[in-house]
């Protein structure tokens, strides 16, 4: 895994998300990644819409994520940001009212490359936003993965279960069907010297 290297998403690495998000058709139908930062109704859904929105978010400094890179070029990301930034969960009903702890950060959705599937990207990609998260002061961090009892699913846009256990986080409650709510408690880093 030493060949790839994590960035924050920044307005200085737009080009790298963008290059990303373009060739796989602003991801999930054209979604350039923003469902999970504004209510369904409080935007506009075609693909320019995502992506002009994804880009003032992230010119603004209100949406963040780890990039992965191989070279110059991003192949997987793992968006994270605070309940504020990202209210948009699904279930939310359900999880609004079995709430028990407001978590600092949400991780809301891994996304790789379909050219390096299944190489391990989606933990250096969870891995890279837990790390940034450490940097900006840590925390109760939340994922909502698939819970997919060992079975293979063709859409999983947050990982699974699994993927967050081995990341170090601990199962709290089921949400929907077939999501979960994993929780970490990430300590600050110390500054580097």
């Amino acid at each position: 895994m030493g060949e790839y290297v994590v960035r924050p998403l920044a307005p200085d690495s737009w080009d790298g998300f963008a290059g990303l998000a373009e060739r796989h058709n602003g991801v999930f139908g054209g979604c350039w990644c923003t469902w999970f930062h504004t209510l369904s109704a409080d935007k506009e859904r075609t693909y320019e819409g995502n992506r002009s929105l994804k880009r003032r978010l992230v010119d603004e400094g209100r949406a963040h994520a780890a990039l992965v890179y191989d070279g110059d070029e991003v192949v997987a990301w793992c968006e994270f940001g605070t309940p504020q930034e990202l209210p948009n969960i699904y279930h939310r009903k359900q999880y609004a009212a079995e709430l028990d702890v407001l978590p600092d950060y949400r991780i809301t959705c891994i996304f790789v490359d379909k050219r390096y599937r299944r190489r391990g990207l989606s933990s250096v990609a969870l891995e890279g936003a837990v790390d940034l998260i450490a940097a900006a002061g840590g925390g109760v961090v939340e994922g909502y993965p698939h819970d997919t009892a060992g079975k293979k699913q063709a859409v999983l846009y947050n990982g699974t279960r699994a993927l967050f256990e081995r990341a170090g986080f601990t199962y709290v409650r089921s949400k929907g069907a077939n999501n979960c709510v994993m929780r970490r408690t990430v300590p600050v880093s110390p500054p580097v010297r």
